[in-house]
């Protein structure tokens, strides 16, 4: 359902409430889900945990993906959004967006370090894990549910639900195990591979998905979140307005592109023109310019961090803190 958001508010409404009726009881889901303990959760809420519409890998992860050359890459628009992933010493990867709307996460391996990248519409949240989880390589999936408008994964060894926003695992035998987010940031194609010609990018997986076009179509421009009943966020903040998350601090994006540069909490964040949005027009190229951010500590050393929309990070970080404007 979240991959059609021209839909009338009011059957959004009605939609809405019928899901999270059905979904407030996890004896419903035993069935699709034999292998998860439900016995261990940390969702004190049932009705929290949403289906977004499609089914378990209803929407289907890339594993082993392919690579190519950035010098033969000539199909990604140069505005258009890429998740970098630079581990010292092996060759810099591109993950294209226009990818990752249709997939979400990519299991990969990066100088023998297991990682998932992953990408969630609903809340712009992406995100690089490490997937070894107490000495055991994880593979990743998509559940097909919600929580706070953010995709639940789940690992194929043992069933458990991760929550995608926190890197944590919520339901099954790795409740309240955390994942090691990895560096990485969000930036243009135009400016990843002016500044690593020699470096690859992910090909083009073999799935019949219309990559390079938009499937939420202004979504970042609407005034509420989509499968979203939570609290909206403080001091005026457009719930769909991006922010900055490192830790359980929140930079507003409105912030960063009025100050080009930010020095705080022992941290660098800066903001540069030319990244275009992939949940604004349908040609994901010509979307409006949101910027790029790169967030670096004293040393220069680049920061874990997210970029994700304000409602998500209220929901997620309800005693976090916003760093506006001084």
């Amino acid at each position: 359902m979240h991959r059609h958001l021209r839909i009338f508010p009011l059957i959004a409404a009605v939609v809405t409430a019928l899901v999270t009726t059905a979904s407030a009881n996890p004896d419903l889901w035993k069935s699709e889900w034999p292998n998860t303990d439900f016995s261990r959760s940390s969702v004190t809420d049932w009705s929290e945990i949403l289906s977004g519409g499609p089914p378990r890998d209803g929407i289907p992860a890339i594993s082993s993906p392919k690579f190519r050359k950035v010098a033969s890459e000539n199909r990604i628009n140069v505005r258009e959004p890429v998740i970098t992933v630079e581990i010292k010493g092996q060759t810099p990867r591109a993950y294209p967006i226009r990818y990752l709307l249709w997939h979400e996460i990519v299991n990969d391996v990066v100088g023998g370090v297991p990682v998932a990248v992953t990408f969630c519409p609903l809340c712009n949240s992406g995100m690089v894990f490490d997937r070894r989880v107490g000495g055991k390589v994880l593979d990743f999936g998509v559940s097909g549910k919600l929580r706070n408008s953010d995709m639940v994964m789940y690992d194929k060894q043992t069933e458990s639900w991760w929550q995608q926003a926190i890197g944590t695992g919520i339901v099954g035998a790795n409740k309240g195990k955390v994942l090691k987010q990895l560096p990485s940031w969000m930036e243009s194609w135009g400016e990843f591979k002016t500044r690593n010609p020699d470096a690859l990018v992910m090909d083009e997986p073999d799935w019949s998905r219309s990559y390079g076009q938009n499937p939420y179509v202004s979504y970042d421009s609407s005034a509420r979140p989509f499968l979203f009943n939570g609290e909206m966020p403080p001091h005026g903040i457009a719930p769909l307005m991006r922010v900055v998350r490192v830790g359980k601090r929140a930079w507003p994006m409105s912030r960063l592109s009025s100050e080009g540069e930010v020095r705080e909490a022992g941290l660098v964040i800066s903001w540069a023109s030319g990244q275009a949005s992939a949940l604004d027009t349908r040609q994901i190229g010509k979307g409006k310019d949101v910027g790029t951010v790169r967030v670096r500590d004293a040393k220069g050393r680049d920061v874990p961090h997210d970029v994700m929309f304000a409602f998500a990070f209220h929901a997620f970080f309800p005693k976090g803190k916003w760093m506006l404007a001084k």
